[in-house]
């Protein structure tokens, strides 16, 4: 009775088995290697079968002892040829998979680099257009200011001057916050160094800086993924951590170039960050500009200690 219920039941899984397996050919695009496995999958379902018939007819017989035999040699065949053949079937799927990532990274790189010429552009039309305008108002209004006698008109001209170098100064800030002067020109060492010192003048924080790599440059996609993350990061401790320290050393070990940053804030639960709603548009922009430089970027936080973050890079 035990042996007729675990042929009923073995019987029964084959046929579901073989059932998925027969539904599964067409995603792997009827690939020789799945259909012979397939097939063996049916093949052990006739078997069992024979098995059972044999059970209810007491003695078997040579005949179907040979069926029986000769089945087993034929499955064990096909299963062999199938399972050489399928590691096609994987390579294929990992193929594919390279292929996918290297798509999803032209076209991450490609928004990243539009991104950066659009704040470039911006930035010129704001330094080239708007810039010169406001300095013609200034020279206009240094020339007026030699016509006007009236104590009241003075102290107006004067207070208009200042609200203007003010704006100029904006201008100046938002120029170079969007596409850094000093980046292109002198690096990500120098680029960072400029970034905290004004930092560090507002005394809203104190940020300690170190890098062993002020006169070297890296490819230009690299600085600006490595600068925007920083500046993210410094950000986001102003913003939302109430740190009043904040520490950050840039250095290159051989072929390695890394960021470390860290702050004495309130900290988080970084496992909130697993849950895309409470993930911050800051994160996930760091995630994606470091990846697209095949960088890797690590966040840890603890509620009441603070953050800590490192990205690494191959130069």
């Amino acid at each position: 009775m035990i042996k007729l219920i675990a042929l009923i039941v073995s019987i029964v899984l084959q046929i579901i088995a073989a059932s998925i397996a027969l539904r599964f050919m067409k995603l792997t695009k009827y690939r020789l290697s799945w259909i012979l496995l397939s097939i063996s999958f049916v093949f052990m379902g006739f078997r069992l079968i024979f098995q059972l018939l044999e059970f209810f007819r007491g003695i078997p017989s040579y005949t179907w002892q040979m069926i029986d035999l000769w089945l087993g040699v034929v499955i064990s065949v096909m299963i062999f040829v199938g399972v050489i053949l399928i590691r096609e079937l994987f390579y294929s799927l990992k193929r594919a998979e390279i292929d996918r990532q290297r798509t999803e990274k032209r076209v991450i790189t490609a928004i990243i680099n539009t991104e950066e010429n659009e704040r470039k552009r911006f930035a010129k039309d704001l330094h080239d257009g708007l810039g010169p305008l406001m300095s013609t108002v200034k020279m206009s209004l240094s020339a007026l200011g030699e016509r006007i006698k009236d104590p009241s008109g003075t102290d107006i001209l004067n207070n208009t001057s200042n609200l203007l170098n003010e704006a100029i100064n904006t201008l100046k800030d938002i120029s170079n916050n969007l596409s850094p002067h000093v980046l292109m020109n002198f690096g990500l060492s120098s680029a960072l160094s400029a970034f905290i010192a004004k930092i560090n003048q507002t005394k809203a924080i104190g940020i300690d800086f170190k890098s062993n790599m002020e006169d070297q440059r890296l490819e230009a996609e690299k600085e600006v993924v490595l600068y925007r993350a920083a500046c993210e990061l410094i950000n986001n401790s102003i913003r939302h951590s109430g740190a009043s320290r904040i520490e950050m050393e840039l250095s290159r070990h051989e072929k390695f170039i890394t960021l470390q940053f860290s702050d004495n804030g309130r900290g988080f639960d970084t496992s909130s960050l697993g849950e895309e709603n409470n993930k911050g548009m800051g994160i996930s922009n760091i995630e994606t500009r470091v990846r697209s430089v095949d960088g890797v970027f690590v966040l840890e936080s603890t509620p009441g200690k603070g953050t800590s973050a490192l990205i690494k890079i191959i130069d």
